[in-house]
């Protein structure tokens, strides 16, 4: 496995907004190396790997986005999972989170089977994309405050390029909730300061809208997110999954 640590770092708040195309967008999310400590902390875990995925090859790089460039809903959570998505490559896929969100998708009509296990599996989503906030897994899925602002303008990017299409945003915790808020005020300040004041507190179910610059109404519903803390407690359940998911493709429609 190669290892870019001797390269110049990558700076995103700079190559993001010259990208013109969503595929441009996730070749570049793949390439980058802007923090230092996420970039070890990948690879570490790729190399040293956990015992049930020995055998495996580990993706241990930065994770792009998944689902089609047109999508009406775009889901966004915090980052991908150290034994997951840094595994596997794919967003959400190869741990308890993914098979949590990708059969309430299948359920929703919203994907074309009920498990996301690799990238080769046939997984399809219909209308709809998953992005995180981080791109990176963080240790202990605690990113920190530099390295949140520094691959936000990733977020950014991908909100700006899908709005031709996106109507719905479907929030998987507090840490994404803040992620698109901010996002949000970057985006556009006047549609921020009209709609989001006082700014929308996050809960399961909370919803709100916002006005962006060119006319169009959208709408971010959240949800817990599907984390073990959060499903083996019981504090999300499938039925309060699914039901949020349903709301946010009828929104998206």
């Amino acid at each position: 496995m190669e290892w870019r640590g001797h390269l110049p770092r990558s700076k995103p708040q700079l190559i993001a907004p010259q990208i013109k195309s969503l595929n441009v967008l996730n070749k570049k999310i793949i390439e980058c190396n802007a923090c230092s400590r996420l970039e070890k902390w990948c690879k570490s875990v790729a190399i040293e790997k956990r015992k049930s995925y020995a055998d495996e090859e580990y993706w241990g790089r930065p994770i792009p986005s998944f689902g089609p460039t047109d999508a009406t809903l775009l889901i966004i959570g915090l980052a991908p999972g150290a034994h997951g998505a840094n595994r596997t490559g794919r967003i959400f896929t190869g741990d308890r989170s993914g098979d949590w969100l990708y059969g309430s998708l299948y359920r929703n009509g919203l994907a074309k089977i009920p498990t996301s296990t690799s990238r080769n599996d046939g997984q399809e989503l219909f209308g709809t994309r998953i992005a995180c906030a981080v791109r990176c897994a963080p240790p202990d899925n605690k990113p920190t405050t530099e390295e949140s602002a520094r691959c936000a303008p990733y977020l950014l990017r991908e909100v700006e390029l899908l709005l031709p299409t996106v109507r719905s945003f479907l929030v998987l915790g507090n840490f994404a909730w803040k992620a698109l808020l901010n996002t949000f005020q970057s985006l556009d300040p006047v549609a921020f300061k009209e709609y989001l004041r006082p700014l929308p507190r996050f809960g399961h179910g909370a919803s709100f809208r916002i006005v962006l610059r060119d006319g169009v109404e959208r709408h971010v519903v959240g949800s817990y997110h599907p984390s073990q803390q959060n499903t083996f407690t019981g504090k999300l359940t499938e039925g309060a999954l699914d039901a949020v998911v349903k709301i946010a493709a009828k929104r998206a429609r």
